[in-house]
């Protein structure tokens, strides 16, 4: 067992080294020291607590999930009545008023043909019944939502409008947000190093909702300020100062919507060079869209984004290629944005920005500053205390708390993880924490010599018997800390994050290390007794 061929200290050493040097540009970066800029830099990301940044939240109108549920089920009624078989069924009268859906059947003799297809729509994917049916006086149908659907909706709104912002965020380079549910209806947004919340509420606080329709006609001001004309909706132009108010009416069912995109980058127009967003739609998509340019060539379609009207070009010719582009006298700067937050999706539901504030970096560097003092003051205790008690083995403990310390920090440096302040509170315990195996394994030896073993004998099974008991325990640590990590919010990850990786660095640093160290050192001396 005290045996080490030349690969194994090759790999131990090496192991070692590497952590060590990883750990070096953070360390650096911490004391605000240079770094030389021809030399590989992995830096541990600091936390919002630690680096400063923006915090966010968010909050999404319940009445809002409710009015979109309204608007695809009167879609979705409309289309599965006029393909029922064996012939359309006619209806009239449509109403969304008072939360529910209402429609008059000109047949009464379809009524039983017209309860089918709406029961096919109303089958939901779970046991919680979504929509309440009701027929009223022989002939009008009445569709109400029930509580369960819509909180069964909201909260798949929301589950959306997590993944859809997670996205967004990523998008703009940042490293490690923090991301999360408050309640029901709110999510907070925590990016560190972000110091202009700004640009985060202009790309996290629009829907990003594409649509393509049929234009109408034109619009008025005076009916842009109505909102709305019989048969129709009316929507503005984005570009209030051309356009004087005015807007477009469009086809109020139909069209095509941003979710059949498949991608969306900034370029520039081939004739004028201005900034333009270049759409690509799926097959579905595409095939769509092709449909319409065809049908309608020479009317006008309205390129509709968060109920304003971008552009309305004239449909000249079928577009079939799937590819189209969207101009509106953008930036380059606006450009880039429209085509990350449609890169993302749209937002299922429109959040507004309820609360916000930037965190300064000022807090976080007297954090860091604090935070290496304990863990200087801890090291240092810890190293004389294991030098006392245990002589020469009591060094190579101390020895391989550095180089775990070290390792520590480098290792979380290559996995691109953030520190963050409980993540300093996890360095701290794991320093506090490394030697036990030391401890044990040293306690272990004092009382195999006390049985009268000799001292290679010792050594040897002092070495084995602790060892069992060392992985055993961190074994289960390990499962805690994965758990922390696997349901834990942002503090919680942090702490975590730290307690795992200090578990195999603790692991390596405490047994496999300083046994090749020990090991070494008896074959060279051959000491008779052992001071421990």
């Amino acid at each position: 067992m005290l045996e080490f061929p030349t690969w194994k200290k090759v790999m131990l050493w090496g192991i070692a080294i590497l952590g060590a040097l990883a750990a070096l540009p953070s360390i650096a970066s911490l004391t605000n020291n240079d770094w030389p800029d021809q030399l590989p830099d992995p830096t541990v990301n600091l936390g919002l607590d630690l680096a400063g940044g923006s915090h966010i939240l968010l909050e999404a109108e319940r009445s809002q999930v409710a009015a979109k549920r309204l608007e695809d089920m009167e879609e979705g009624v409309r289309n599965a009545l006029r393909r029922a078989e064996p012939q359309r069924i006619r209806i009239g009268d449509v109403s969304t008023e008072d939360g529910a859906l209402s429609f008059l059947l000109d047949d009464a003799a379809d009524i039983d043909r017209a309860r089918g297809e709406i029961e096919d729509l109303m089958a939901g994917t779970g046991p919680v019944r979504e929509w309440d049916l009701q027929v009223v006086d022989g002939q009008r149908f009445v569709l109400t939502p029930t509580e369960a659907g819509l909180d069964n909706a909201v909260d798949a709104a929301m589950e959306g409008a997590l993944r859809t912002i997670g996205i967004r965020v990523d998008e703009l380079g940042t490293r490690e947000p923090t991301i999360l549910r408050q309640g029901d209806t709110r999510i907070v947004v925590q990016v560190p190093g972000l110091q202009d919340p700004d640009q985060l509420k202009e790309l996290l606080g629009k829907t990003a909702q594409l649509e393509f329709k049929l234009v109408e006609r034109d619009a008025t001001a005076e009916e842009v300020q109505r909102g709305f004309v019989p048969g129709g909706e009316v929507y503005p132009y984005a570009d209030t100062e051309t356009y004087q108010g005015t807007g477009v009416v469009v086809q109020r069912l139909g069209g095509i919507d941003g979710e059949t995109l498949t991608g969306a980058v900034q370029t520039f127009d081939s004739q004028t060079n201005e900034p333009v967003v270049s759409i690509t739609f799926n097959p579905e998509g595409g095939r769509r869209f092709a449909t319409m340019t065809t049908k309608y060539t020479g009317r006008q379609f309205a390129i509709i984004l968060d109920d304003e009207v971008i552009s309305a070009p004239v449909m000249r010719e079928p577009i079939a290629n799937g590819q189209s582009q969207i101009s509106g006298s953008f930036t380059t700067e606006s450009a880039n944005e429209l085509a990350i937050q449609l890169r993302s999706g749209a937002l299922p539901v429109d959040l507004t920005v309820v609360e916000e504030r930037t965190v300064g970096p000022d807090l976080g560097a007297d954090s860091i500053k604090q935070g290496l003092l304990a863990m200087g003051i801890g090291t240092l205790l810890v190293m004389v205390l294991m030098i006392v008690t245990y002589g020469r083995f009591g060094i190579y403990a101390t020895v391989a708390l550095v180089l775990n310390v070290m390792m520590l920090l480098g290792i979380m440096a290559m996995l691109g993880a953030t520190l963050t302040l409980p993540g300093i509170a996890g360095f701290v315990l794991t320093i506090g924490a490394a030697v036990d195996a030391n401890v044990l394994v040293n306690e272990r030896i004092r009382e195999e010599r006390k049985r009268g073993r000799r001292v290679m004998a010792a050594v040897e099974n002092g070495y084995k018997e602790a060892s069992r008991a060392i992985y055993d325990a961190n074994v289960t640590n390990f499962i805690a800390g994965v758990l922390l990590f696997q349901f834990g919010s942002g503090p919680i990850k942090g702490f975590a994050v730290v307690l795992v990786v200090g578990l195999f660095t603790s692991v390596f640093t405490a047994v496999p290390l300083t046994r090749m160290w020990v090991a070494g050192w008896l074959r060279k001396a051959r000491p008779s007794d052992l001071n421990i």
